[in-house]
Formats: C-alpha cells, structure tokens, sequence
C-alpha cells in the first residue's frame, strides 16, 4: 500500500437493516477497510487521530455513527438495541458496500459490539482491534445480577432503570454531562449511596488536554439533538443479549485479536480486567490475541492518539502487506 490519498472526511448514509446509518469516511475508496466502533458517550469524531493516521497509510476508514447515536437512526423501542441488533447493522453495511471482509477497530461499547461482530460473523472480519473492553465469554446469570452486586451506585445499574440517568443528566446543560464523562480519573464507576452518578461526576473547570472546546461543541449539539436514551438503551438490554445468545455458550473468539488498554482506564483493576489479562484467563477464551497496556485512561484513542495509532497500524499492516 502506498501512502496518501488520505483527502478529507466523506460523510454520506446508508439505510441499513431497517435503518438510517450515518458513516464517515476518509481515505482511498480501493484501500484495505477498516471499520471503526464508537463507545459511550461518543460517535464517529471519536476516531477523528485513527482516521487521519489510516488513511494516510493508504487504508479505507470507515466510523459509523452507532444506532441511535450522532446522525444514525435512534429507534424508540428499547428492545431494538441488542447486540444482535447492532451486529445485524454492522454486517447490513458491509453488504451495503460489497465487503466480504475488514479489519475491525472498537473502543468501550464499540469494543462489545466489534467482539460480537467476531463471535456472530468471523467470516466477516479479518482481524479485531479492542480497546478497553475486553472479551469475556457468556455468563452463567443474567448481566442484571452481576451489577447489583456493585450496589445501585454503579453507573450501570442507574443505566438499566428507564429514564433514570436522562432526567439525572438533564439537570445539566449537554457539554457539562459530556465533560464529565470523558474526564474520569478513577478506577471505580461507583456513587456513593443515594447520588446519582451524573452528580458524582465533576467537570473540570479547565479544557481536557486531549479535546478542543470546538470538538466538545461537536458532541453536544449531536447529543442534544439525538439524546443520551438510544446510548443508554444498549445498557438496558444487557439481559435480553444475553438471553438471545444462548447458543454461543462458551464459544471463544477465533479472529486474529490485539487488545489496548490504558493503565488508569475505569476497572482496569477495581473490575478484574488487569487479573483477567495476567491470569490467562482473557488468552484462554481468545487465542489469538495480543495485549498491550499503555499509559493513559479510559477514552484513550483521543488521550493518547500517537501511541494509539501506532499500535494499530502496526497490526493492521500484517494483514494488509500482501495488498
């Protein structure tokens, strides 16, 4: 592959499994693609450095605005964003744009739904890039069960209850709850008793060093627009995935994996992922996978872009140098 090529972003949409999917694109059309999963609460800008980098090496980048999220269709029925549906969107849009198969980079839910694409469809997918989430193979219980554990502090649990986290976040203007989010410092996602975890939260006074007040703008008016109930409905149907994917109990991911993960991201020690790396247990149930711990916290495609961007491309150019 030859650098260049890289122009602009190219935004254009595509109906899709029986929705609108808003993609942006950058890079040569004919170049290897690459599909890039947004997490919460983001959407395609969040892999504004990988595009860039992509393309200029000559790859296709391709970031969908999730379902529900950005400019893509948000139905109103919670029921519509199982993993099955959201996988059922990724695979309608390589059909869409004859791609028999990618490469495939998520970060955070993006990372869920890329596993998903690799458990549901490995034919599709030439080899997975995760970020932050790991895979975990199918609990015994409902998801439900495991987070009420954690008590009704955990973000998770203030999710799964309809309209609960909407009316907590309307308290403050778009930007403010977005800030919050993306400047998460601590390890455990947890309010204390009573507090909603949107109050929990602080926003710094000062710019987050690894987003402009202008790229802040960009989500917001996309979220005050769209809102946060599409996003939090992927929470809300945790349990009804894990009904529906009963026949993939114990199946492993057999696609060629790299795992990125930050230092400091949200549970990589208070929820078992650092044991869950060291122990094996994450190489057992992907045996194909690379790991690579790297400085930094949760939203780590943006906070550490270089770093980021090199891990990638040094993966991807494996699958790719026969191109």
């Amino acid at each position: 592959m030859e650098a260049g090529g890289a122009g602009d972003v190219r935004h254009w949409t595509a109906d899709v499994n029986g929705i609108s999917l808003h993609v942006a694109e950058r890079g040569p059309a004919d170049g290897p693609a690459v599909l890039l999963l947004h997490g919460f609460p983001e959407l395609w800008l969040s892999w504004r450095h990988q595009m860039a980098a992509l393309a200029a090496r000559g790859f296709r980048a391709l970031a969908p605005d999730l379902r529900g999220y950005g400019d893509s269709s948000a139905p109103a029925d919670p029921a519509a964003y199982t993993m099955l549906h959201i996988v059922g969107d990724i695979v309608a849009l390589l059909d869409h744009l004859r791609l028999p198969k990618v490469l495939v980079v998520g970060h955070d839910v993006g990372a869920q739904v890329a596993w998903h694409l690799c458990l549901f469809r490995p034919d599709r997918v030439r080899a997975v890039v995760a970020l932050g989430v790991p895979f975990y193979p199918r609990s015994p219980r409902p998801m439900s069960e495991f987070f009420a554990a954690r008590g009704d502090g955990f973000y998770i649990m203030q999710f799964l209850e309809p309209g609960r986290a909407e009316r907590a976040f309307a308290r403050y203007d778009v930007a403010t709850v977005l800030k919050k989010f993306y400047s998460i410092e601590f390890d455990d996602f947890t309010a204390p008793p009573g507090v909603e975890i949107v109050d929990f939260l602080q926003a710094p006074s000062s710019p987050l060093p690894w987003i402009t007040e202008e790229e802040l703008g960009q989500y917001a008016e996309k979220f005050q627009k769209s809102g946060f109930t599409g996003p939090l409905n992927y929470y809300r149907m945790f349990d009804t995935t894990w009904r529906l994917t009963a026949s993939w109990n114990g199946a492993k991911i057999t696609v060629p994996a790299k795992f990125i993960v930050g230092d400091k991201d949200i549970g990589f020690q208070a929820y078992g992922v650092e044991h869950y790396i060291k122990s094996g247990g994450f190489k057992s149930n992907v045996p194909d996978l690379e790991v690579v711990i790297i400085e930094g916290h949760h939203f780590i495609q943006q906070e550490q872009a270089e770093r980021v961007n090199s891990e990638i491309l040094s993966y991807l150019d494996k699958f790719t140098s026969e191109d």
